[in-house]
């Protein structure tokens, strides 16, 4: 069984996506949705929790996609940082701080935090080639450099990673490199760049991720791989003025490379939350209390970032927490193959809601599709099965037939004095599965966790046919209303286990129950009286193949980039970054 962490602070940190782009579902499934159902969990476990998120918005990606688009970054960010914020509030992801590394707390966090290094001797200078576009006389992001792979040979890799082999690269590494905005050539040019001298940290890494006990074996494997290669130094700055400044003499006009200010994000979006919470002190509780555990979830393409390059940053700085766990997961894919927003392939979340489904009937799906330790598929017939064969079929009929018998036959009380042998055993048998779910949400298994939950809806309804209250209410009614008391207790424990899962279906399970004490510890209370609030609903309806048909038409449809700023007028230059 999985360890159980004794109670105290969580920190659940989400890797900060881009904003030159959208995200679409796998970009949910690989790190929001674990995280969301990590942090709810230890919520209701009754642990002091900071789910912390937000939008990476500096350096070149926002740079070229500005230029791109004909807008200035200020533009491209305050826009689309708006619709990431608006599309995890929809999927129902509980962030305490969705924040932005434009903010001006995060420069300054940033600046500090490279101060304290660099007086520490952890920072060098350099020269390193770089790829530049003379066209738009712009140095281009890493990201927007493509060429072939040199350790693998595939032919789409990018200028900072391949992800046919997750091999990290530098742009002037690839074979045959091309700028991914117009398909030139680019030229490579010499700049005076300051570097993390990782190798300094480097035995102080290994000691560290070799006590890493809760980790998955593919993000151990992932950063030992790293290590036995020898860790080098790696650029923090670039040539760019949509940023976090410089804050050195002689690098006046740089700013900090997208890779080493994102993850200082964390702390600066933890310090926005405290004093927006009015206790401007409490974010050092969960960076500087040793006793806090810190969650990280990602993508596979984020692990070396979170298992080296930022845990590096932080023994170089000192103080602040590691990670506890780097949550790693892998990629999700659609119908067998990539998504692919060119392509119209996948299923994206700006027009996800455009189906008119409820949120929780996404997240049930999804939660199944979270790749956690291999690559998932999103498939749209599975989709339907699954909602309609186990949520609904399963989960919604229990609890359905259960509160509905008890309205219509006790008024919706009904209470008991005693339990049979069989009661208890049925309890006894669902009160275990509720602890496994308890111990892989722990561990995060968050699917094993889901199947738990379904395992006690199947005692449940097992149960319920067995005993056959349709006949028992005309042949002993004090037996009857046992039965089905007993049935309610095993309903309400299903809407405690099924808060981290699907939030708003559970607060509705819940309501009708009358429970008001709705931590986990609750689901091994029974309790001996009911009053159901109201006339019962059918929790989750089917799904028709109309309905999958026209949520598969409207969700495949990915809004493209320059519809969001059509009615602006930018600047259509470089020219344009100037003054902002």
């Amino acid at each position: 069984m999985a360890r159980r962490a004794k109670k105290g602070r969580v920190l659940v940190l989400c890797a900060l996506p881009y904003t030159n782009g959208v995200p679409h579902i796998g970009n949910l499934v690989g790190s929001h949705l674990p995280a969301d159902i990590f942090a709810r969990y230890c919520r209701l476990k009754g642990v002091e929790t900071a789910f912390i998120g937000g939008t990476d918005e500096n350096g070149t990606p926002t740079e070229v996609s500005a230029l791109e688009l004909k807008i200035t970054p200020k533009e491209l960010t305050d826009e689309l940082y708006e619709v990431h914020r608006s599309i995890y509030e929809w999927f129902g992801i509980s962030y305490d701080n969705f924040s932005r590394t434009s903010n001006p707390t995060h420069h300054s966090t940033t600046q500090d935090f490279f101060r304290v290094i660099y007086r520490k001797g952890y920072v060098s200078e350099g020269v390193q080639r770089l790829p530049y576009c003379e066209k738009d006389r712009i140095f281009l992001p890493d990201r927007y450099v493509e060429g072939t792979c040199p350790v693998c040979g595939y032919q789409f890799a990018r200028g900072d990673q391949c992800e046919n082999c997750s091999t990290l690269l530098d742009p002037v590494q690839l074979v045959n490199p091309r700028c991914k905005v117009d398909g030139s050539a680019p030229v490579f040019k010499d700049s005076g760049q300051l570097f993390l001298e990782l190798g300094k940290v480097q035995k102080r890494l290994e000691e560290w991720i070799s006590t890493r006990k809760a980790w998955r074996s593919q993000v151990v494997a992932l950063a030992e791989g790293w290590l036995k290669e020898g860790l080098k130094k790696r650029s923090i700055t670039r040539d760019l003025r949509w940023g976090v400044p410089v804050p050195l003499k002689g690098f006046e006009g740089k700013v900090f490379y997208v890779w080493f200010d994102a993850p200082i994000g964390y702390i600066s979006a933890t310090k926005e939350w405290a004093v927006a919470s009015g206790k401007e002190d409490e974010w050092k509780g969960f960076w500087l209390d040793k006793r806090t555990r810190v969650y990280n979830f990602l993508g596979k393409d984020n692990i070396p970032f979170h298992t080296i390059f930022w845990p590096g940053m932080l023994f170089a700085h000192g103080g602040f927490n590691l990670p506890y766990d780097v949550v790693g997961l892998q990629f999700c894919n659609y119908e067998g193959d990539k998504i692919s927003k060119s392509r119209n392939q996948g299923v994206f979340c700006e027009s996800v809601p455009e189906a008119g489904l409820d949120p929780d009937i996404w997240r049930y799906y999804l939660i199944h599709i979270i790749p956690e330790t291999r690559d998932t598929d999103f498939k749209w017939e599975e989709f339907k099965s699954r909602v309609n064969n186990e949520l609904v079929a399963n989960i919604g009929n229990f609890v359905h037939r259960t509160t509905t018998f008890a309205w219509n036959n006790f008024g919706g009380e009904v209470t008991r004095k005693r339990w049979t042998a069989e009661e208890r055993e049925l309890l006894r048998r669902a009160s275990a599965l509720a602890r496994e779910a308890e111990g892989l949400l722990e561990s995060v298994h968050f699917r094993d966790a889901l199947s738990r939950v379904l395992a006690v809806a199947d005692l449940g309804n097992e149960f319920f046919q067995r005993k056959q209250p349709w006949k028992m209410i005309n042949e002993n009614r004090s037996d009857c209303e046992e039965v089905i008391h007993t049935c309610l207790l095993v309903a309400e424990q299903i809407g405690v286990l099924l808060q981290p899962f699907l939030p708003g279906s559970a607060k509705k399970v819940l309501d009708l129950l009358g429970t008001d004490d709705r931590s986990l510890a609750k689901a091994r209370k029974p309790r001996r009286a009911f009053k159901i609030a109201a006339a019962p609903q059918v929790p989750f309806k089917r799904l028709d193949e109309d309905q999958v048909q026209k949520a598969k038409a409207l969700a495949t449809r990915s809004r493209p980039m320059k519809d969001y700023f059509a009615a602006r007028k930018g600047p259509g230059s470089v020219a344009g970054l100037d003054g902002l």
